[in-house]
């Protein structure tokens, strides 16, 4: 059960990664952010997807379902991007291209703010491979017999 939801948790975290990235790119309307956002959301997408599928194996199992799937992505996601978040050096962030766009500008100004945004789109992504997961493993019970 575990290497099937790790697969598959790589394919829908690489499927939803993609999107993500390549909407958040589109705010710089450029095709080059367009594509750095789709390529930046599938290296992210699979890295969490495989690793949001197996924390939620292990805490939801067959018994947990999607409530149990969501939350465990949720916080996990919260807590990788915000790794990830911090972990991204000064150097690549100050040098991103924005485009001078506001929003974006906000966003990459500073450690906190970057962290903050990668834990989000992180959360987001965790929370849909972790409900995916969780609701595929659930074995019902039945009730009837009890």
């Amino acid at each position: 059960m575990m290497q099937k939801s790790i697969v598959l948790g790589s394919v829908i975290g690489t499927i939803f990664g993609i999107v993500i990235g390549a909407a958040f790119g589109a705010i710089t309307t450029t095709l080059n952010g367009i594509l750095l956002g789709l390529v930046i959301g599938l290296v992210l997408g699979v890295i969490t997807g495989a690793l949001s599928a197996a924390l939620t194996v292990k805490t939801a199992g067959t018994t947990g379902g999607v409530s149990v799937g969501a939350y465990t992505g949720m916080a996990f996601g919260a807590v990788f991007g915000m790794i990830i978040g911090v972990l991204i050096p000064t150097s690549l962030r100050m040098s991103a291209n924005t485009e001078g766009m506001p929003v974006l500008d906000a966003l990459m100004m500073g450690r906190f703010e970057t962290a903050i945004l990668t834990s989000f789109l992180l959360a987001i992504l965790a929370t849909i491979v972790g409900a995916w997961i969780g609701g595929k493993n659930l074995v019902p019970r039945d009730l009837k017999k009890q």
